[in-house]
């Protein structure tokens, strides 16, 4: 046996009080909080179980072979750790020195479908115009940024969106923990490393970034901003590396430029407000809202541009789609007769469009970029 089977066997057995929610396709996130209480989210709504571990050590156990999986060490002083499973599902574990529950583990489960634009139409998830869209403006090598709350699928957006990458570019790709399944194949992935035993060797997503830009990337894939990355992000985009793509959490797209700004500033970088906002504005052109609605469904519930700073020093938001109810009644904003809409401004990208000689390509997009 090689090493990830050894440790699939290992981890499995550790795990064998949840190991039928691991089997089932309908679980995507499973949630255990201490020994002896297991949530489960089935097709977007949680759920108590009746299953549970038979002591705090047992438990212990199965977090000790989780964290060796991705080289990762447990000692008294560690309060949380980010690993993930032989099968790709990630796992945040929060230790009973800082919770008091005890030992707590939720494990995020990923489809083994590989979700497309295509598919996510299917479901619902997204409409035709708005996928015709979205792959017009990666073809373009506009910046890109999905936005929206945990669990409500951003992830999965991301790597939709990035599978309309022309399968001719160098990709790197940098995340906490490898999550986005680029099927391009001229791929580099890029992971975090936590320090060692002594303090050293921890690598973040900041020195990777840099890393990354002195590899001749032609596009840039940062699996989920959180801190003053973003600032090297933004530059990036400004300098050269069009078509970079990452993920946010933020309540609305307006919401994201603004958790942008914030994360900027956490860099230590000092630079004055409105030169912040100007290279913000500058950089991301696209902001994708991805929800989780009351009933369980995860869909794109806005797609704006960002233009240049209004007079006042504002972002100024072209929403080109949003949420609508086109039959008229009046219901709840999250019931299903909801669904994405245009708004009927024009995308900012039509003279672009046409400069790089795609205007033969949009069909059901045409009214949007002025056709």
């Amino acid at each position: 046996m090689n090493r990830e089977d050894i440790f699939r066997v290992t981890i499995n057995k550790s795990l064998k009080p949840v190991a039928r929610f691991m089997e089932d396709p309908s679980v995507s996130e499973i949630m255990i909080n201490g020994p002896r209480e297991v949530y489960v989210e089935r097709q977007g709504l949680l759920e108590k179980s009746d299953a549970y571990f038979v002591s705090e050590e047992a438990l212990l156990t199965a977090a000790r072979n989780i964290a060796q999986y991705t080289n990762k060490r447990i000692t008294p002083l560690t309060a949380s750790l980010d690993s993930r499973l032989p099968d790709g599902s990630r796992v945040h574990l929060v230790f009973p020195r800082c919770s008091r529950a005890g030992l707590c583990i939720a494990i995020r489960r990923f489809s083994e479908r590989s979700f497309t634009l295509e598919s996510l139409v299917e479901c619902r998830s997204l409409t035709p115009e708005a996928k015709e869209y979205l792959e017009i403006v990666v073809e373009m090598q506009k910046n890109l940024i999905v936005s929206g709350g945990t669990g409500s699928g951003k992830t999965t957006l991301l790597n939709a969106i990035s599978g309309k990458i022309p399968q001719t570019e160098r990709i790197i790709v940098i995340e906490d923990s490898s999550e986005l399944r680029l099927q391009q194949p001229h791929v580099l992935s890029f992971e975090v490393a936590a320090a060692d035993r002594h303090g050293r060797g921890a690598v973040s997503i900041r020195d990777l970034f840099r890393s990354s830009l002195r590899m001749r990337p032609d596009r840039i894939v940062i699996g989920e901003c959180r801190g003053g990355e973003a600032l090297d992000l933004i530059q990036a985009m400004t300098s050269g590396h069009g078509g970079s793509m990452s993920s946010l959490h933020a309540n609305s797209c307006a919401d994201a430029l603004n958790r942008l700004e914030t994360m900027c500033m956490q860099s230590g970088l000092e630079m004055p407000l409105f030169a912040l906002r100007a290279q913000i504005a500058s950089a991301i052109q696209v902001v994708v809202q991805m929800n989780r609605l009351s009933d369980g469904r995860r869909m794109v519930t806005e797609i704006s541009e960002s233009g240049p700073l209004s007079s006042s020093g504002q972002y100024e938001i072209n929403r080109l789609f949003e949420l609508a109810n086109p039959s008229g009644q009046e219901t709840e904003p999250q019931s299903p007769a909801y669904t994405l809409r245009r708004t009927g401004k024009t995308s900012h990208f039509g003279d672009d469009l046409r400069c790089k000689g795609l205007s033969h390509k949009p069909r059901l997009t045409r009214a949007i970029f002025g056709e």
